[in-house]
């Protein structure tokens, strides 16, 4: 089948309008999902649902030739939205503030531009939607769901995530690309009892208060100049009424490492940390610390990278990719690489309008300009639609062909 797209960019920008508005959870993903199988079945991709949950896989068989998985990710965030957008949230407390609707609406692009340029790659094609990043969870669990006894193993697994640098921009890292991210949650337990008679508790908010200042020593104290860790307390809950000495606090972390030898010496920190001052405080239970979410480091393969990079400045020129170093955001795009045993080539679009970096004379201008930006898990976090889609489906579009070559 050749001929005109089915999937133009203006209706692009409008599927990206309306998963914007109607975002869904973690493994909630269920009418998300269902947009997209029922565009893969109208674009003539064999297409199976359910995968982990709530994932989608389209496949699209293009003669003899390799295979070439094309990741996105459609789950969207706790946060409530302020951009002020036409097309804001209509979900209380959920939006899509990590630009996974930018994903699904340039890959579902992508995958309809494939279908009607057949002659333009050969061998197999695999788009997949997985649910469940924001959790660490989807990708374990299209994998555990036997993703792979479904569809074959591909011989590279490709992907996007939007960001804030200027549409027009793509960022390449081979090597240690994003880094590897711990949740835990620890509760501290007291002994609670009235406003008025503190000498009768054990208060979990002094104690919790104590916790988060020494957990920052961790960084700045114990962690190398050389090295990169960052932990973040996130979430701090304790007491219902401001004269009851509650029972508990419970405190939600996120650490952030490269190297496994920091990350492990990060964790130790915080146990020893928790139960040190559990302890300093006379608490009557010792602390409870369990992991809830993890995600490995994401390594990009460096021959896969060259590779694509190169196909990318082929067709968008030269300058327009950059390499942003390791980020310490992070990604579980690359379990789906470990489990094929398929190299991983996962890129950054830039989603910001490129009007805000107009005065940007050199590097460090640039930079601090992003940081001024809202960034992504932000209830700002607006990236601009265009340029951003049409190249995001352009980019998803020269990395197919590129690893699919006729």
């Amino acid at each position: 089948m050749t001929g005109q797209t089915p999937f133009p960019l203006d209706a692009v920008a409008d599927l990206y309008r309306d998963l914007h508005a109607h975002p869904e959870l973690s493994f909630a993903e269920e009418r998300t999902a269902g947009i997209v199988a029922e565009r893969l079945r109208t674009w003539g991709y064999e297409v199976m649902t359910g995968i982990g949950g709530t994932g989608v896989v389209g496949v699209l068989d293009n003669g003899p030739g390799p295979t070439a998985l094309l990741r996105a990710d459609m789950d969207a965030l706790p946060v409530a939205e302020q951009t002020g957008s036409d097309y804001a949230s209509t979900v209380p407390g959920v939006m899509h503030a990590c630009g996974h609707d930018v994903h699904v609406a340039c890959l579902l692009g992508a995958a309809a531009e494939l279908s009607v340029r057949r002659e333009s790659f050969a061998g197999r094609l695999v788009v997949l939607f997985q649910p469940a990043e924001e959790i660490g969870a989807g990708a374990d669990a299209m994998v555990a769901d036997g993703l792979y006894e479904r569809i074959g193993r591909p011989d590279v697994v490709l992907g996007q995530h939007v960001g804030p640098m200027p549409a027009g921009l793509f960022g390449f890292h081979e090597g240690l690309a994003m880094a590897a991210s711990d949740t835990l949650t620890v509760t501290l337990h007291g002994r609670g009892g009235h406003g008025s008679r503190p000498e009768t508790t054990v208060d979990p908010v002094v104690m919790a208060a104590a916790t988060v200042l020494r957990l920052q020593t961790i960084v700045s104290r114990e962690t190398a100049g050389t090295e990169t860790a960052v932990v973040t307390v996130g979430t701090l809950h304790a007491g219902t009424k401001e004269n009851v000495i509650a029972d508990t606090a419970t405190l939600g972390i996120n650490v952030r490492s490269f190297e496994e030898a920091v990350r492990e010496r990060t964790l130790a920190a915080i146990e020893r940390i928790v139960r040190a001052e559990s302890d300093a405080s006379g608490a009557p239970e010792p602390p409870e610390v369990s992991e809830s979410v993890h995600f490995p480091a994401l390594r990009n393969d460096p021959a896969g990278i060259a590779r694509t990079r190169a196909a990318f400045e082929a067709e968008f020129g030269a300058g327009t990719v950059l390499d942003p170093g390791s980020v310490t955001g992070s990604e579980d795009v690359g379990v789906l690489a470990e489990a094929a045993g398929a190299p991983c080539v996962f890129w950054i679009l830039g989603g910001a309008d490129p009007t805000a970096f107009a005065g940007a004379a050199s590097l460090e201008d640039f930079v601090e300009i992003v940081r001024t930006l809202p960034s992504n898990h932000s209830s700002d976090y607006a990236p601009v639609i265009e340029p951003t889609l049409s190249l995001g489906v352009r980019a998803l579009v020269a990395a197919a062909r590129e690893w699919l070559p006729v």
